[in-house]
Formats: structure tokens, C-alpha cells, sequence
């Protein structure tokens, strides 16, 4: 055994017994009663993700964090602890019918990627692509690129993006996990952003007595965390920069490991070479997809029955959007392929299981997060964390976006949801302020979003990073690993943004000194490596 392994042994040890010793305190000192809104409400999650990220094995983890939270609502109760569980929660959570659109969507999505696959036309579009995008900065610019365009939703972002443009970075040998790393960056932080998106909905919707569209886009020239993602990853790009596990990762690719040794899917995802393949293979029933997706989001909020495409939009259904438009994108898929004759029924019907069995681990992930998720807003973590806002918010005023941006980077990380963050702190922030500083509402706002998308984006379990994952064929905690010093290092950057937008109330002055505060740190870090770099290679010599 390596010293690495050993020490991530002795770790998961320390911590499990940390974690006993903790659980056997609260049955001794706590009742079902007085755990509820307190600090003990988020235990189970950092349980979980502590254990995720030092074990490097998920499944487990976030089992143990749904225990825990089980056993703190039940009084630790072996009954009432399977009950919540089960009932409560894994059951619960998998017949909602939001969250069942959203496996079918992802099932569907599969299918569609294992056709692409078995056509050739992944393999087609990776020909081309060679020909067409010359290195792999060229390559990882294309991610970005195609991930700016499609802004709507985060989910659709993250698989879209994964399927069409894997064939073009294994091609310039990047990494999985640099990939999931682009597609991740560039799903929420974009969404948040965009005025016509899923999640500009979704916040307008939280916004009362005032009118929340405005305020969005008012808020978005202050939403550091997700302007300051995008810059990081173009300045990554450019500057040829890597650092922490993701430095790793990306040596080992070009080497030619891409996974560096961890490969989720087992090579069932294979690009095949079909001489019948050709890019059109890929192109158009991605475009069929992006297509019905959008019409199926504007059918559920009500277009087709008269409404204007603003407030269909903004009062959508996405997840049953979503399930309508790959519905439809993957019948147009089997119907063209027939036409072509580019696979026979018999392979497209073989391709709906292996689509299927593809996205098996992103479906357990995402069901154990739900249901984890469904154990902390049991315990009542919103309540809790929304009374610690309340009583900052009155000797702290100048602080208090950065002190928001924090509290909501911890709730979203713990909980997984940049959603619910904002459901909790932003009607908070809005009856603080509405009546008496509107900048400062502004401010605070934009921070509460911040804080909740960079949350969202480090936390393993995150929906969002979890798609992912799925999306670039990426082991989980592989990409949660070499992600999270990049989201770390952008996150430190935009705090120190909001105490600056405390204190000026000026854009003008608190983004360019986030930005460029953000290139300088990078810049050293460049520096750091390039001295590593020459010493290593002198002590070769």
C-alpha cells in the first residue's frame, strides 16, 4: 500500500470515529425536538461530503449522511429512522414528479449520445474537428464557446456540451476532469447571468412586492462569482495555467490517460468507427434536440396557448420541458438515422440500454443527493440559516454582501442546491432592504446568487456538478477534486469583491479590482509553476 493510500485510510478512519463520536453525543444530549433548526441540521451533508472527498467513493458517503440525518430526526429511533429514510425520503424524493422529469431526461439524453456513438457520428464530428481546431487550447475555447451559446439550463448545458464536444478533446488529449471542470463553469455561472434562462425564472419567481426580472438583470454586473468563473476559465486557457489535481489530471492526458485511472463508465461509452458516419450524424440531432427542448419549455409555460415568449419562459416547467423536447429529439434521431440507413432498427434498439446503463451512476448519485437533501430541509437547515442572516444583518452593514456570499457558498455546498439558497436569503434580503437602501438590495442580491452558484459548484452533492460529471464521462470525485482549488481561488477573489461593493456601492470600482485581482493571483501562480517546472528539470540532469 502507497502512502498516500495509507494516509487516506488513516483519514477516512479518523473522520468515521469523528463522525460515531459526534452521532453517540447527539443521542446522549439532543431530542428529535432539539435538533431542529440548529447547527445540527447540517450535519449530514458535510458528513457526507467530508467523507466523499476523502474517500474518493460517493455512494457510500452520501448513504452515511442520509443516516445521519434519519437518525437526528427520528431521536435515533431504529423505526422512525428507516421510516424517514425510506418513506420520507428515497421514496419521497423519487415520485416527485420534477425530479422523475429529470432522470427521464437524462435517460433519454443517453440514448440519444449511445446512437450518436454507434452512427460514427461522434467519431465524424472528432475528424473534423482535428482538421478544423489545431491545439488544445483551440479545443477547450470551443467548449466554452458552445456553452456560452447554450445558456437556457444548466442541466441541458452540461450534457449537451459533454456529447458533442468529447470527441474533440480526447482528440487534443485534455482531460476528463479538465472537461468537466469547462462544462461546469460554463452551465450555471452562464444561467445565472442570462435574463432568458431557466434560472432567471427561478429568481424572479423568489422576488415579492417588487418586480423580480428587473432586479435580476440589475444584479448581474455584481454577480462576481459567476463573471469571475468565466474569466478564469478563458485566463486558464490562455495563459496555460493549471494547478492542484487538475495539474495532475492534465499531464496524465498527455500522456494519453484521460481518465488517469478512473473510468466511470467502463468503455461502454466507446466512439465507434461507422464508415457510414458523418458529422450530420451529430449535428442534427443535437439541433433537434436544442429545437424541441426550447419549444417544449415554451409549450409548459403556455406560448402555444397565447402568452407572450417572455412569461412562457419565465413560467415554464423546465424539467418537463426538458423530458417533452429529448422525447421528441430522440424519435427524430431514430427516424433519421432510418432514413440515412446509417444503423439498422435492430442497433438502434441495442443502443437504448447502453444509453440507459450510461447513465446509471449520475441517476444513484443524483437519487442519494435528493434524498439527502430531503434529510437536512427535514431538520430544518433553511430555517437556521436564515435567522443567522437576520440577526447579521443589523451591525454589519457594509460587510453584509460578503457576509451573505459566504453563507450562501456554505448552504448551497451543504445542501446541493443553488435553488433553495436562493429561495431562503434572497426574500430575506429583499424585506431588509426594499424600503430603505435599493443599491444595497442590488448588492446583497447578486451576492446571495453568487454565493448559492459557488456553493453549488464545488459541492459533490450538487445536481449541477453532477450532470457534469455525467456529461463529460468523468469520474465523480475526480471532478469535484480538481475543481474545487479553481472554484476556491475564484471564490476568496469575489469576497473580497463584495466587501470592496460594501464599502463603494460601485461596480465600476469593486468588478475591475476582482478582475484584475483574479489575473494577478493566477499570473503568480504561473510564476510558482514555471520556477517548479526549471528546478525539477535540473535535478534531472
Amino acid at each position: 500500500m502507497t502512502n498516500i493510500k495509507k494516509s487516506r485510510v488513516i483519514v477516512t478512519l479518523v473522520l468515521l470515529a469523528a463522525a460515531t463520536a459526534l452521532m453517540v453525543t447527539a443521542a446522549f444530549v439532543t431530542t428529535a425536538d432539539s435538533v431542529q433548526q440548529t447547527f445540527w441540521a447540517l450535519v449530514p451533508p458535510l458528513l457526507a461530503i467530508s467523507l466523499a472527498l476523502v474517500t474518493k467513493e460517493v455512494y457510500s458517503s452520501l448513504f452515511i449522511g442520509i443516516l445521519a440525518g434519519g437518525m437526528l430526526f427520528s431521536g435515533f429511533s431504529f423505526e422512525g429512522t428507516i421510516q424517514h429514510i425510506f418513506s420520507d425520503g428515497i421514496v419521497n424524493v423519487l415520485t416527485d414528479s420534477g425530479n422523475v422529469c429529470i432522470l427521464i431526461f437524462l435517460v433519454f439524453l443517453g440514448m440519444m449520445v449511445a446512437l450518436m456513438n454507434r452512427a460514427g457520428g461522434s467519431a465524424a464530428f472528432g475528424r473534423l474537428a482535428a482538421r478544423k481546431i489545431k491545439s488544445r487550447s483551440g479545443a477547450m475555447l470551443s467548449t466554452v464557446a458552445l456553452g456560452v451559446l447554450i445558456f437556457i439550463d444548466d442541466y441541458f448545458n452540461c450534457l449537451t456540451v459533454g456529447s458533442v464536444m468529447r470527441p474533440v478533446t480526447d482528440q487534443h488529449k485534455v482531460s476528463r476532469a479538465k472537461l468537466a471542470y469547462l462544462i461546469d463553469s460554463m452551465a450555471a455561472p452562464i444561467c445565472i447571468i442570462a435574463p432568458i434562462s431557466s434560472w432567471a425564472a427561478a429568481v424572479a419567481g423568489f422576488v415579492e412586492g417588487t418586480n423580480g426580472l428587473t432586479l435580476f438583470i440589475s444584479s448581474i454586473p455584481f454577480n462576481f462569482y459567476a463573471l469571475f468563473t468565466i474569466l478564469m476559465v478563458v485566463a486558464l486557457i490562455v495563459m496555460k495555467v493549471d494547478y492542484g489535481p487538475m495539474a495532475i489530471h492534465e499531464r496524465n492526458a498527455i500522456q494519453g490517460d484521460l481518465f488517469s485511472g478512473k473510468r466511470p463508465d467502463g468503455g461502454s461509452m466507446e466512439d465507434v468507427e461507422n464508415e457510414k458516419g458523418r458529422v450530420i450524424d451529430l449535428v442534427l440531432p443535437i439541433v433537434a434536440l436544442i429545437t424541441c427542448c426550447v419549444l417544449g419549455m415554451l409549450y409548459t409555460g403556455g406560448f402555444f396557448s397565447g402568452k407572450d415568449f417572455i412569461t412562457a419562459f419565465a413560467e415554464s416547467d423546465a424539467p418537463l420541458g426538458l423530458v417533452f423536447g429529448s422525447f421528441f429529439g430522440l424519435v427524430i434521431t431514430l427516424i433519421f438515422y432510418a432514413i440515412r440507413r446509417v444503423l439498422s432498427f435492430t442497433d438502434c434498439m441495442k443502443c437504448l440500454p447502453e444509453g440507459f446503463k450510461a447513465m446509471v451512476p449520475a441517476i444513484l448519485i443524483l437519487t442519494l443527493a435528493w434524498s439527502l437533501k430531503a434529510m437536512t430541509d427535514s431538520l430544518g437547515a433553511d430555517l437556521y440559516v436564515a435567522e443567522v442572516v437576520k440577526s447579521s444583518a443589523a451591525g454589519l452593514m457594509y460587510f453584509l454582501p460578503a457576509i451573505i456570499f459566504l453563507i450562501g457558498c456554505g448552504l448551497a455546498f451543504a445542501t446541493g442546491t443553488s435553488w433553495g439558497t436562493f429561495g431562503i436569503l434572497i426574500p430575506i434580503v429583499v424585506a431588509v432592504f426594499q424600503s430603505t437602501d435599493y443599491t444595497m438590495m442590488i448588492i446583497s442580491i447578486s451576492a446571495c446568487m453568487a454565493g448559492a452558484v459557488c456553493g453549488d459548484h464545488c459541492s459533490p452533492i450538487s445536481d449541477t456538478t453532477i450532470m457534469a460529471s455525467a456529461g463529460a464521462q468523468c469520474d465523480h470525485v475526480s471532478h469535484v477534486s480538481t475543481q474545487l482549488p479553481y472554484a476556491m481561488t475564484v471564490a476568496a477573489v469575489s469576497f473580497l469583491s463584495y466587501i470592496v461593493a460594501g464599502f463603494t456601492r460601485s461596480v465600476w470600482i469593486s468588478l475591475p479590482f476582482g478582475a484584475l485581482l483574479l489575473l494577478a493571483t493566477l499570473w503568480v501562480i504561473r510564476r510558482i509553476n514555471k520556477k517548479r517546472e526549471a528546478a525539477s528539470a535540473k535535478e534531472t540532469t
